[in-house]
């Protein structure tokens, strides 16, 4: 269990005041200056040997991420994106940094546009998360008064952050549909090639992290890449907020260190799963994008990006969604099925047709009206959206999906046998197409 003296989210509950001057006392904004005086390659350099990996979701290395941007800068300048559009269902860590620690993520942008040479930086936040944006828009107007950014600072690097809104789109998390998004356009993921580190915010080299991945920068600069890789096993370092929603006790975000068994997250943090631990059914590890698990498995099972990979799921966003045996699983699953059908944005046709017929199927056979043979029609089809878009949300509406019948195919069986119970059989019948 993660002791409090190397917790980085001091205040995550927003028990102290949020103020510059409180989070000065917390640490924040202590030896900015010299940081940024051990030059740029030190800064990368540190957060590559930290083992920091991004903490949106793909958790790419972070550090590594940071070195793509070009070494000089020409005609086009370099900017810094910070992905607080956080719209994954079960996950709600970056609000609470955003609501009571906002100088730590702002002073993390500071060092990480020194590092890439940009001298702006954009924080795109979700379209529902206004007390957030007024928080974050304080705490800037704070930093600007210090002199901390803005022209001639007290750290020698002019820089700027610009707090943008989003307009309530789950696509714009994908972070090329941000960048369109925050260029006034519809938002929709672009093609890759160019990657945004060449051609990315007005076609300028770009660099798009979540907030988490950028605010615990600071913090490792200050104690040390030996010390935030103490934490957690071989290339799943460091400590992690986690949100941990439904059926528990006390569902709270927890700042711990990376590889703790799932078990011990639940039991010790959230006071163990509503009617015991023998209640549960099943846990989305990563937020409503990545497979679910059964309870065996979430028995041993670490929360780590290697550890979850190997059990068929993923880290993701570490928002774990408990479910107990009073879920209906088939129809939680068809639920969210059914957000990634409304979020989809259209633009590739697996994604924008296959979204829409998962749901229908997995509707019908919540109640049982399906055939036997459908089960495979459906793992077949989120087969086929899986890979076959240009951003990950087919993927991500294909998971869950592939995640319920891997697990829990005998339950939709039983629902269709059941329905079936009594109801004559007509030769040559067969379901509507969807």
């Amino acid at each position: 269990m993660l002791e409090d003296k190397d917790r980085i989210f001091t205040n995550l509950y927003g028990r102290e005041d949020w103020s510059l001057e409180a989070a000065k006392k917390r640490g924040a904004w202590h030896l900015t200056r010299d940081m940024l005086q051990c030059g740029r390659d030190w800064i990368c350099d540190q957060i590559k040997a930290s083992g920091l990996r991004g903490r949106g979701g793909a958790g790419f290395p972070t550090g590594l991420k940071w070195t793509f941007m070009p070494k000089q800068v020409g005609d086009r300048p370099h900017y810094l994106v910070v992905n607080a559009d956080e719209s994954e269902p079960g996950t709600c860590k970056d609000r609470d940094i955003m609501r009571h620690d906002p100088h730590l993520l702002i002073e993390g942008c500071l060092v990480a546009s020194y590092a890439m040479r940009a001298h702006a930086c954009y924080i795109y936040l979700r379209g529902e998360y206004i007390y957030e944006r007024e928080r974050m828009e304080a705490a800037v107007k704070e930093a600007y008064e210090a002199k901390l950014i803005g022209k001639d600072n007290v750290h020698g690097w002019d820089f700027d952050v610009y707090i943008h809104h989003g307009a309530g789109a789950y696509i714009c998390g994908e972070e090329t549909a941000l960048l369109e998004s925050l260029e006034g356009k519809k938002g929709q993921p672009r093609l890759k090639p160019p990657f945004p580190a060449n051609a990315g915010l007005y076609g300028c080299p770009t660099t798009v992290n979540n907030v988490e991945s950028i605010a615990v920068a600071p913090t490792i600069l200050r104690r040390g890449a030996e010390w935030f890789s103490s934490f957690g096993r071989d290339n799943n370092k460091g400590t992690k907020v986690f949100c941990i929603s439904g059926h528990v006790n006390k569902p709270c975000n927890v700042e711990e260190a990376m590889s703790i068994p799932m078990k011990q997250l639940i039991e010790e943090h959230c006071g163990g799963v509503r009617g015991g631990w023998e209640n549960l059914k099943a846990v989305i590890p990563g937020g409503s994008s990545v497979p679910l698990l059964p309870r065996e498995i979430c028995d041993t099972v670490l929360m780590d990006f290697d550890a979850l990979r190997e059990v068929r799921s993923g880290l993701g966003t570490a928002g774990m969604i408990v479910m107990d045996n009073s879920t209906d699983i088939v129809k939680a699953i068809a639920r969210i099925s059914y957000f990634y059908k409304h979020e989809s944005c259209g633009q590739c046709t697996p994604c924008r047709e296959g979204t829409g017929w998962m749901w229908r199927v997995l509707e019908r056979m919540a109640r049982g009206e399906a055939e036997h043979s459908e089960i495979d029609m459906l793992l077949d089809v989120a087969g086929q959206v899986e890979g076959h878009t240009i951003c990950a949300l087919g993927d991500a509406a294909a998971w869950p999906v592939q995640g319920l019948i891997r697990h829990f195919r005998h339950e939709i069986e039983e629902r269709i046998s059941n329905y079936r119970i009594g109801k004559p059989l007509v030769q040559g019948a067969s379901v509507a197409a969807e």
